[in-house]
């Protein structure tokens, strides 16, 4: 089985909170980091979304700290879809140290917005397949 997308990103000090360690919220911006990320790989740029009207909205977060980091560590960011029939899907993710240490697990509930409408489209994964020119990045 291959190894999950991941993408590396290093802790700035400007990152860290007044305990030294990286604060709450970048936790989110590198998950978002790694879902772009994965998009682009797969083939699908952010102007394809939009001129197809359509754009990827977080419905839901949940974020696990395991370990903290600190400035200057390296990390990697995990990303995976797990589909379903319905309007959303879940994306899985981790944040690990290179060392392996599991600093924190991200688990979103997302969905595809049709921009004009502001509703949930239906059927995102073929939509992110028809888009994708390796819809395999994705699990499709």
């Amino acid at each position: 089985m291959a190894d999950p997308f991941s993408v590396r990103v290093g802790v700035r000090g400007y990152e860290t909170d007044t305990q030294g360690h990286l604060n709450q919220s970048v936790y989110l911006q590198y998950a978002e980091h790694a879902r772009w990320a994965i998009l682009q790989d797969s083939g699908i740029k952010q102007n394809d979304l939009r001129e197809k009207g359509i754009g990827p909205v977080a419905l839901e977060t949940t974020i696990r700290y395991k370990r903290e980091l600190v400035a200057g560590d390296q990390v990697d960011v995990s990303c995976s879809f797990v589909w379903s029939d319905g309007k959303t899907f879940r994306i899985e993710q981790t944040i690990r140290k290179t060392d392996g240490t599991l600093a924190a697990e991200l688990t979103s509930v997302g969905g595809l917005l049709d921009l004009k409408l502001r509703k949930l489209v239906t059927g995102p994964r073929e939509r992110f397949r028809s888009l994708a020119s390796d819809p395999g990045l994705l699990g499709l």
